[in-house]
Order: structure tokens, then sequence, then C-alpha cells
């Protein structure tokens, strides 16, 4: 028997703490990057929560979410727990945000 310790899931978390919950009870503004991608990439991988991940993958793309917004399918699959499904999601929710942002300065 192994004596790691396998990491709490964000299920066992306390409610307040977990990204839906607390998008639903304090507001968009409230969470963080890294619980904005948790919650697109949905759940982590056995060694570490979605938000661990996505920590992860922000502090592999110097923080900076233009950057990450310029990553190929095949650079974030790279990521263990990111498949191809979930990469497209990170992807398409970038692209939606640089689309906003164009639309916005486009208006003024």
């Amino acid at each position: 028997m192994s004596s790691t310790k396998i990491p709490f899931t964000i299920k066992e978390w306390a409610v307040d703490d977990r990204p839906r919950e607390k998008l639903l009870q304090k507001g968009k503004l409230s969470l963080t990057d890294a619980e904005l991608i948790a919650i697109l990439i949905g759940s982590g991988n056995r060694d570490e929560s979605a938000v661990e991940l996505a920590k992860k993958i922000l502090s592999k793309n110097l923080n900076n979410l233009n950057l990450l917004g310029k990553q190929s399918v095949s650079q974030l699959t790279q990521f263990k727990g990111i498949g191809e499904a979930k990469a497209i999601s990170i992807i398409a929710a970038m692209e939606l945000g640089r689309r906003r942002r164009s639309e916005e300065a486009w208006k003024t």
C-alpha cells in the first residue's frame, strides 16, 4: 500500500470554495483565472484537481491569458488530464473572449 496521499477532489472541498458554487454564490468576478479555467475543463487528473491543473496550465503560459489563447490543441494536450475535448473547450473560450474584446474595441 502506497503512503502517497491522493489529493482532495473538488467535490471534497467546502461548498464555498468550489468554483461552480462560488460563481453561483459570489459571482463571476470572485473567481480566479484558474478557477474559471477549471470550470471549463471540469475535472483534473488522478494527481491534481481541475483547479491545480488549471494553475499549472496558466503557469506554463506565464499567467498570461493572451499567451494561453494562442496555444494549440497539441500544446494543451501535453498536460496530463487535458485531452482533445478539454483543449478545444479552452481554445473556444479564449477565442470567444478575443472576439468580445474585438467587438468592444470596434464599438468605441
